[in-house]
Parts: C-alpha cells; sequence; structure tokens
C-alpha cells in the first residue's frame, strides 16, 4: 500500500492551480469536468502519480468558499532549504505566514505557507 493524494476542495480552481504549479512548483498532471457531478478534478504534484502522492483539487460547481475546520491540520513538503523557499515562495506571490526557524521544543527548521483558500503547508528542511 501507499498513499496515492490528499483531497482538498478549492473554491476558485485555476487559482488554486496558479498557485501549487507557480509558487510552489508542481505540475498540473490532469484536469478533468464532470460535467453530470457537477465538478473538476485536477491533479497537481511534483511527480507522477505512478512514482508518489500527489494533491487532488477538487471544484464544486457553484461554490466559492469552504470552511477549513479544525480536523485538517496541513500538508509538508520537504525542501533543502526554508529560508531559502520562503523567499522564492513570496517572490512568486505566495503567502508565508510563519517564517523559517526551528519548531518549538525541537531543532527541525520548518516554515508555514498558506495556499489561496487557508489551507496551511508545511515546508520542513531536509539535507
Amino acid at each position: 500500500m501507499r498513499v496515492l493524494h490528499t483531497m482538498l476542495r478549492v473554491g476558485d480552481l485555476d487559482r488554486s492551480i496558479a498557485f501549487y504549479t507557480d509558487v510552489l512548483g508542481m505540475r498540473l498532471l490532469r484536469r478533468q469536468d464532470y460535467p453530470e457531478g457537477k465538478f473538476t478534478l485536477a491533479f497537481v504534484g511534483y511527480e507522477d502519480e505512478a512514482e508518489g502522492a500527489v494533491i487532488e483539487l477538487t471544484h464544486n460547481w457553484g461554490v466559492s468558499q469552504y470552511d477549513i475546520g479544525n480536523g485538517f491540520g496541513h500538508i509538508a513538503l520537504a525542501v533543502p532549504d526554508a529560508h531559502h523557499a520562503c523567499d522564492e515562495i513570496r517572490s512568486r506571490g505566495g503567502k508565508v505566514v510563519r517564517e523559517a526557524g526551528p519548531m518549538k521544543h525541537g531543532s527541525t527548521v520548518i516554515a508555514f505557507v498558506e495556499d489561496p483558500d487557508g489551507y496551511k503547508i508545511e515546508l520542513i528542511q531536509r539535507g
């Protein structure tokens, strides 16, 4: 078994695809409309779906906003340098909500950014 994808409901699919591709550097792997169900799915990731886990962006037609809820935490991405990643994300129009630095009660360097719908993405410095 392996993780295939994480699904996020998004209010503006094009805006979300732009964030995950232009700001975080993922690729749009596939996108398909489901007219009978009135929704569109788009899959983004750093690798093909056969190679690694991806993110499924689900846009239900006519819904422009969701409440994130208190059960969801964040998506985590490994980065070689969290400080540099924050600078790059900020320069591409992304929102850094916690600057790179050691995590509380530990030494791992982390940072947090937020996607256009308010979902948190943790950057964990590795290497």
